[in-house]
């Protein structure tokens, strides 16, 4: 039950597509637990227009004069990546918690700024990473934790998606200084924070990446051999130029291997256990998830909001919502290192903490609010 006797306030800050077609739902799926206090883009017709729609009361073209004036709860940060991390802190700083498209942040360093600007009993900053909250992963966690399928062996994390050129007219695209990286950091970020949800830490990555059929300077495909602490070894795949597009993961554990095989969302009928012949086919029922929850952002929300209500920390923030940057960021240096990189290689000292491509090392200054995405 909520603690709290008034709606949690929030703002949204860009108006773009992800904002009108997924959190802005979202929250109004939540009826009166919340309330849509604003809207924030550069572009102030845009955001007076979804505001109306949405009902906000007020709009703005600048985080600052939102935080300031409306003194929100929670906000909700749609805008491209290069501008999550000056965004993120603000809010913080002004004392709402965030909710935080991915990825992230740029780098670790970014996401290890941001840490500062919490609070021991909040604000909070976390983020986006839908798939693990959707029943099916939830169920599939709690077998894991309880070794109810046996010891984890062997894993796949493919994402295999098309992106045209057409999509890298967007100025902040494809490019390291303002995405962070390619399709290992944009898309399949989704994936393998579902993964690292299962699975845990990892400790060691040895990976590969080319760009080979779009203009643009960081990958489009990548492919990364991944051992965990558990002792299991996963196959991680990312591309962009996959035209029959996938989102597949596989578990094998020592009694049964579980499967889903979906494009950017799932429920249960994506799923499938299938136990080892030692095991028998009868234990299936029991381990199938009893509710369907779809992979959404509006499951993610009531999750966040039910911790926010409670005054606890959310999932997908601090340790956990860090852990995805950690591999993507040990993936990219090995793929330009050409050798295996150890989780505990990513510290201060290494220039890929400070950038995914290595290319420097000090902490940069965040980009400034930008268009929303």
């Amino acid at each position: 039950m909520s603690a709290r006797s008034t709606p949690i306030r929030t703002a949204v800050v860009g108006a773009g597509g992800i904002a009108q077609g997924q959190h802005l739902p979202a929250l109004r799926g939540l009826g009166d637990r919340v309330s849509i206090d604003a809207v924030v883009d550069m572009d102030g017709g845009r955001a007076m227009e979804v505001a109306a729609e949405w009902g906000a009361p007020r709009s703005f073209t600048a985080v600052a004069d939102m935080l300031a004036e409306v003194q929100p709860d929670l906000v909700v940060v749609c805008t491209p990546p290069g501008s999550h991390t000056d965004a993120v802190i603000r809010s913080l700083d002004a004392g709402a918690s965030v909710w935080c498209e991915k990825p992230p942040t740029l780098s670790l360093a970014e996401y290890d700024s941001i840490l500062e600007h919490e609070g021991a009993a909040g604000p909070y900053a976390s983020y986006v990473f839908q798939h693990r909250f959707g029943s099916a992963a939830r169920t599939l966690r709690a077998q894991i934790a309880a070794g109810d399928l046996g010891a984890p062996l062997v894993g796949i994390c493919h994402t295999l998606w098309y992106r045209d050129t057409a999509y890298y007219d967007v100025a902040w695209r494809g490019k390291w200084e303002t995405e962070g990286g390619g399709p290992a950091m944009g898309h399949g970020i989704h994936q393998m924070d579902l993964l690292l949800s299962l699975l845990g830490d990892w400790t060691e990555i040895s990976a590969t990446m080319a760009t080979l059929g779009r203009e643009v300077e960081t990958e489009d495909v990548s492919f990364a051999h991944v051992t965990f602490e558990n002792g299991a070894i996963v196959s991680v795949v990312n591309s962009v130029l996959s035209p029959r597009e996938t989102s597949y993961l596989r578990f094998d554990f020592a009694d049964a291997t579980v499967e889903v095989e979906h494009l950017y969302g799932y429920d249960n009928s994506h799923w499938r256990w299938t136990p080892a012949p030692h095991v028998g086919p009868d234990v299936v029922g029991a381990w199938a998830p009893t509710q369907n929850l779809a992979s959404s952002h509006a499951v993610q929300l009531e999750e966040l909001v039910s911790s926010l209500e409670r005054g606890e920390r959310p999932a997908a923030s601090g340790h956990d919502g860090r852990r995805v940057l950690e591999l993507v960021a040990g993936l990219y240096q090995s793929a330009f290192t050409g050798r295996r990189v150890q989780r505990s290689e990513l510290h201060r000292d290494n220039p890929f903490y400070w950038s995914m491509n290595g290319s420097g090392q000090g902490s940069r200054e965040p980009i400034k609010e930008a268009a929303d995405a």
